[in-house]
C-alpha cells in the first residue's frame, strides 16, 4: 500500500493483535504480521479481511530467526513496531 506507513506487528495473527491490526488499517497504517503460529492460526487473516476490507500482508516465521528478521526489514521499509509475540 502505497502512502501508508507500514506498521509490523508481532504475534499480529493472536486475539489482541488481529484487533489491532483491524484498528491500523482503519487509521491509515499498513500492518505487516508476522507470527509463527505457535499460538493462532492463519485463518484470521481471512477475519481480518472480512471485517475490514483489507488482507495483510502475512509472514510466518519466529522471531528469534534472526536471518528472516533482518531480511523483512531490508525487503519492507518499518516505519515502527507493536511487539505481542509471546
Amino acid at each position: 500500500m502505497k502512502n501508508k506507513k507500514n506498521i509490523l506487528v508481532t504475534g499480529g495473527s493472536g486475539y489482541i493483535g488481529s484487533h489491532i491490526c483491524v484498528s491500523l488499517f482503519e487509521h491509515g497504517y499498513n500492518p505487516i504480521i508476522v507470527d509463527d503460529l505457535s499460538n493462532s492460526y492463519e485463518d484470521i487473516l481471512d477475519g481480518i479481511k472480512f471485517i475490514s476490507g483489507f488482507k495483510p500482508d502475512f509472514f510466518e516465521f519466529n522471531l528469534c530467526d534472526e536471518a528472516s528478521l533482518k531480511g523483512l526489514f531490508e525487503k519492507i521499509g518499518i516505519s515502527g513496531v507493536i511487539h505481542l509475540a509471546a
